[in-house]
């Protein structure tokens, strides 16, 4: 969540920030209003307190008619300062309620929904299937030829938007992982294999329990949710802890994704699914290096995709397609020459001190003080998306696909078809 103090000072540039998401700015009036009645109740259930402490002392010192007049008055302020403490305890709760649904304010992002982003860059050129004299095959036709992605039994077994990776595609995955796994520990990060369900403080102090609640999968007996990035346990791993430095962080894992509002949307094959496995990088550092180390992520992804021999391009996404608690997002879109467009394949997000604030994740600073982490999180390789993307582009006329020549160390330069096309 944000700094109180920014509501105090400037609620006007709180309510233009809500304003650049699309949001109702008028949380921003019930905000101050609620902040205004918590520091109302403190107060007075303070000036109480005082009042009471200091009739104890004068019951002590009192005799007789006046000490009797005090024992009243002792048992009517004990009275009034518990019902001004569960006043200011209620207060207290509506008003973090309130200031946890406020997204992190994100001045740099351009204003506007989905659609207004801002191109960045273009990297490579989509092939010419045309030129080359034959007409491409989507990533599931070519999964089928390989014997690598089998959709129609994930879907018997575990039912729509599910799947099995099958032979070179279990091979392709595993190899995918090694190779981003090895180029992460090259660039300094910390390799972690974490939990995949977490406590609710977890998923709320990294806030998916907000606007993505609808996409969360929970498990009520055990009060569990199931990650839908690793970002969640890594944020969570250093809560209710002092930094005495930055810390950097790769990890492997599962994700889960209801994918609500998405029906219809994506339906064939894996670009759209409820579950898949990813490489997510993750940085605790100062606010103040929070603006360059986005930068560097962002720089990893790009040479990750270089790697790959992808052609993709860069956005700087729109305030109001951010998360709840990013200030700016840089997403990295792979061409997928069947859909004749891009895709987004990763992202890199500044979250500045929200989800610190949220998990009390604090730097220790110089003199001996603290401040809250800020926190910064990135898809390294999201496993189907990748996969869509290298089968799509290096396929060949005869259903086989070239790889590149990062990953012929671990399955050679070229999959083979091991089925007959229309077979």
């Amino acid at each position: 969540m944000i700094d109180a103090r920014l509501l105090r000072d400037d609620p006007e540039a709180i309510r233009e920030a809500q304003r650049r998401r699309g949001e109702d700015p008028s949380i921003v009036d019930a905000l101050v209003e609620a902040d205004e009645r918590r520091r109302s109740t403190i107060a007075a259930f303070e000036a109480l307190r005082s009042e009471q402490k200091s009739m104890g002392k004068q019951v002590a010192q009192a005799q007789g008619d006046e000490k009797q007049q005090l024992l009243t008055r002792t048992k009517e302020l004990s009275a009034q300062v518990k019902a001004a403490d569960a006043e200011q305890t209620a207060a207290g709760e509506a008003f973090t309620a309130l200031l946890k649904a406020l997204p992190n304010p994100a001045p740099d992002a351009p204003p506007g929904g989905e659609d207004d982003f801002v191109l960045l860059e273009e990297v490579g050129a989509p092939r010419d299937f045309a030129a080359e004299g034959f007409e491409p095959k989507d990533h599931l036709e070519l999964g089928q030829l390989l014997g690598a992605i089998d959709v129609e039994r994930g879907a018997k077994v575990s039912g729509s938007r599910f799947y099995f990776l099958t032979g070179v595609g279990a091979q392709l995955e595993l190899a995918l992982t090694q190779l981003a796994m090895q180029k992460a520990a090259a660039w300094g990060f910390t390799p972690m294999i974490p939990p995949a369900l977490v406590k609710p403080r977890a998923m709320e102090g990294t806030g998916f329990l907000g606007q993505a609640a609808a996409d969360v999968y929970h498990l009520e007996k055990d009060d569990l949710y199931l990650v839908g990035t690793s970002e969640v346990p890594l944020a969570a791993y250093h809560s209710d802890e002092i930094l005495d430095g930055p810390k950097k962080y790769v990890a492997f894992s599962p994700c889960f994704r209801r994918e609500a509002g998405s029906h219809g949307k994506d339906t064939r094959g894996i670009v759209r699914v409820h579950w898949f496995d990813k490489v997510e990088m993750f940085v605790c550092t100062s606010l103040e290096e929070s603006y360059a180390q986005h930068e560097q992520i962002l720089a990893f992804e790009k040479e990750w995709l270089d790697l790959l021999e992808l052609p993709y391009r860069v956005i700087d996404v729109a305030a109001g397609d951010l998360g709840l608690s990013a200030v700016r997002k840089f997403d990295c879109e792979a061409w997928i020459p069947t859909q004749g467009k891009y895709r987004e394949v990763s992202s890199a997000s500044n979250c500045t001190q929200f989800q610190a604030r949220r998990l009390d994740i604090r730097n220790r600073l110089d003199d001996g003080g603290t401040e809250p982490t800020a926190t910064l999180n990135g898809t390294l390789c999201a496993m189907p998306r990748i996969i869509v993307a290298l089968l799509e582009n290096g396929q060949q006329a005869d259903g086989s696909v070239r790889l590149p020549a990062a990953l012929h160390p671990f399955l050679g330069e070229v999959l083979e078809p091991v089925a007959k096309a229309g077979a």
